[in-house]
């Protein structure tokens, strides 16, 4: 294959890959071999590199069983974003905890819980109204699925752009908060103290 011929399939794949062409974006590996050839791996590698310079990447998610020709290729960051990133993107505090908690409670759940059960747990902390708005946001984001039954799922989006098992490890890690309660005094640790 030629340079300007390899360059041409470099450039179709990004096109294919960065343009949303289908209500859900990404493009399945199928698509791209018939755009680009049999070898379409070596195109997706090469345009991979190339992405890197960018802090981008492409991946590739399985729907399926391991099959490259069935999966989804997406553009995604290439590192996870700051708080700060969030916050500038337009995400509040609460949006992304609410996200966190429901992610946590579906991938913890085996990708699926129901809505009734999420909204109780994020009642514990925030009111209903703003609860239910949030998951909203996340349902229509791409993040979360919800079925006809009222039934959570991990979204697209949820499965392409957060490691699961490192919002697991997080959460899981988080140590509860010690609340006092007004006009409680604090009483002092007990200490192993030699006499």
């Amino acid at each position: 294959m030629s340079e300007d011929s390899f360059s041409k399939k470099l450039m179709t794949a990004a096109a294919m890959l960065l343009f949303r062409s289908h209500r859900k974006p990404g493009v399945k590996g199928w698509e791209l071999k018939y755009r680009l050839g049999k070898n379409y791996m070596k195109v997706i590698d090469a345009l991979n590199s190339h992405l890197k310079r960018l802090g981008l990447e492409v991946k590739t998610v399985f729907e399926e069983e391991k099959d490259f020709d069935k999966a989804r290729f997406y553009v995604t960051l290439s590192h996870p974003m700051l708080l700060s990133d969030l916050v500038t993107a337009g995400w509040s505090i609460d949006e992304v905890a609410v996200l966190a908690v429901a992610l946590s409670i579906l991938a913890s759940r085996g990708g699926k819980a129901p809505m009734k059960e999420v909204l109780e747990i994020l009642q514990t902390k925030l009111p209903r109204w703003k609860a239910e708005s949030y998951l909203e946001r996340a349902i229509r984001r791409g993040y979360i699925e919800k079925t006809d039954e009222d039934v959570l799922l991990m979204g697209w989006r949820a499965k392409v752009e957060i490691d699961q098992r490192e919002l697991l490890k997080s959460m899981l890690e988080l140590q509860p908060e010690n609340r006092q309660e007004p006009g409680e005094k604090t009483r002092p640790e007990k200490q192993d103290q030699e006499f």
